[in-house]
């Protein structure tokens, strides 16, 4: 699996450009990964139990379902950023520490879908400053249920302590690309 989602990744931009980036969308395209990834990431996690999955806008929202069919319990968005609304419920949102381009982003879900004994896992393809994590992990607390911990497809956390603090587990670190 390795090989194949570092052949299906492509760089974009130039080496000393700021602004290069890594393109995953290779990862959708083949359905031999596709079908794989769920699994590969929810192995991770194989002796924890969680009865929930937390996935972000977008791409863990692709991988959540995934991983949640994996381990048989259902998923829920976190949403970034939402809008009000003219539904009437009660959201839990945090502002989180900064993610990967330096945005403070508030994410939320609906308070009703996290309940105080759930286990949960949160999902997502890229972990490169743990913000988003950071702040599902305090909805999490939020909602009285307990977090089992991240897993992502690519770990680039330079911080040890984020990692240990959240629990990231990963199928591959950035140096493998």
């Amino acid at each position: 699996m390795k090989s194949g989602l570092r052949g299906a990744l492509t760089w974009r931009g130039d080496r000393p450009d700021r602004h290069r980036y890594a393109d995953v969308t290779g990862w959708w395209r083949r359905p031999d990964l596709l079908k794989c990834l769920g699994p590969a990431l929810a192995q991770l996690f194989a002796g924890e139990r969680p009865t929930v999955v937390l996935g972000p806008e977008s791409r863990g929202c692709l991988l959540g379902p995934l991983v949640a069919l994996s381990f048989d319990v259902g998923f829920v968005e976190v949403r970034k950023d939402r809008v009000g609304s003219s539904d009437s419920d009660v959201w839990l949102q945090r502002t989180a520490p900064p993610d990967y381009r330096d945005r403070h982003l508030t994410l939320g879900f609906r308070k009703s879908l996290v309940n105080s004994g759930d286990r949960v896992l949160f999902v997502d393809d890229w972990v490169e400053t743990g913000g988003q994590a950071c702040g599902a992990h305090l909805l999490t607390q939020d909602a009285g249920a307990t977090w089992l911990g991240a897993a992502t497809v690519v770990d680039a956390l330079s911080s040890n302590q984020v990692r240990r603090h959240l629990n990231v587990r990963s199928l591959l670190h950035v140096r493998e690309l």
